[in-house]
């Protein structure tokens, strides 16, 4: 019996699972819609389905750096809650993703989820993942990483046991005299957040958008047209410190900046990473009564 696109619209109305997990389950029983379930709900992959649409703005932020500082992955992997990312299973799994994507040349996450796990080729990287969310009863996400390989040296920190972590690339080779200086970097970085390395950078649109908004404040302020070129020229020399790391007063001694202190050291950043746990993510705000409400209607 062939799969036909009805049978996987059926299944997946049925399980949640998604299109190509229930094109996989059909053809393992040939076609036969009741056995993919009965597939699908062994697998875990129709429970973790249904958590799949859930939110998961929690998590850790995973580092991993080559013995010779040559190579490097940041990994974010999300969960729904705080109290999962401290789980010894979900912590467990980021490290083995961490370790995985070491091994693996891929650039983009769906990639990454189609590869054969590197601990067992019977199985995806997705499947390794739904099996935790089967497993740990939540939504669990590889969301991002950054892969970074060099002929200078890495270097990288994690704070607050993995809400943040930092990835930098110096130039030139490492030596433990310089060990500190390096991490101090990427606490910096951590700490402070800059958006760019230098104002070279930074991009024009970002530059004009500033420049704008610093034009209608001198012009609400009353400010004669004649010298606003001149203020808002000090505004966004004022604005490079702020968002250019080169430029910011270094964290630990705010009388030097880190571009003083990468030079004091003969140090160099090519560039870095910073991920953060759930930025940018939309966190749903959740209605008691009404889910509730609902899991009563469901029963």
């Amino acid at each position: 019996m062939g799969v036909t696109m009805k049978d996987i619209k059926e299944l997946r109305s049925r399980t949640g699972a998604g299109v190509l997990d229930c094109k996989k389950a059909l053809n393992e029983v040939d076609g036969d819609v009741e056995a993919a379930v009965e597939f699908l709900r062994e697998k875990g992959m129709a429970a973790a389905a249904k958590k799949a649409g859930r939110v998961a703005a929690e998590g850790l932020v995973s580092l991993n750096i080559s013995d010779d500082r040559k190579k490097g992955i940041l990994v974010e992997v999300n969960s729904e809650t705080d109290f999962v990312a401290k789980n010894d299973q979900f912590q467990t799994l980021v490290s083995d993703i961490s370790d995985h994507l070491m091994q693996s040349e891929a650039e983009e996450v769906e990639a990454v989820e189609n590869e054969k796990w590197f601990k067992d080729e019977s199985q995806t990287v997705n499947d390794v993942i739904k099996a935790s969310i089967a497993s740990i009863g939540e939504n669990i996400n590889l969301r991002r990483f950054k892969r970074v390989e060099t002929d200078g040296y890495l270097f990288g920190y994690i704070h607050m046991g993995g809400k943040i972590g930092v990835l930098v690339e110096y130039a030139n080779e490492f030596n433990e005299e310089k060990a500190q200086t390096a991490k101090d970097i990427a606490m910096h970085i951590a700490a402070i957040n800059p958006e760019f390395l230098d104002r070279a950078s930074v991009d024009s649109t970002s530059i004009e958008k500033e420049k704008k908004i610093y034009r209608e404040q001198m012009l609400n302020e009353g400010k004669p047209e004649h010298i606003l070129d001149q203020i808002i020229e000090g505004k966004i020399n004022k604005y490079y410190t702020q968002v250019c790391l080169l430029e910011q007063p270094f964290v630990r001694n705010d009388d030097q900046t880190v571009s003083e202190i990468l030079e004091e050291n003969d140090m160099e950043v090519k560039q870095f990473t910073r991920f953060e746990i759930g930025e940018g993510i939309e966190k749903k705000e959740e209605d008691f009564a009404a889910e509730v409400a609902a899991m009563t209607k469901n029963q």
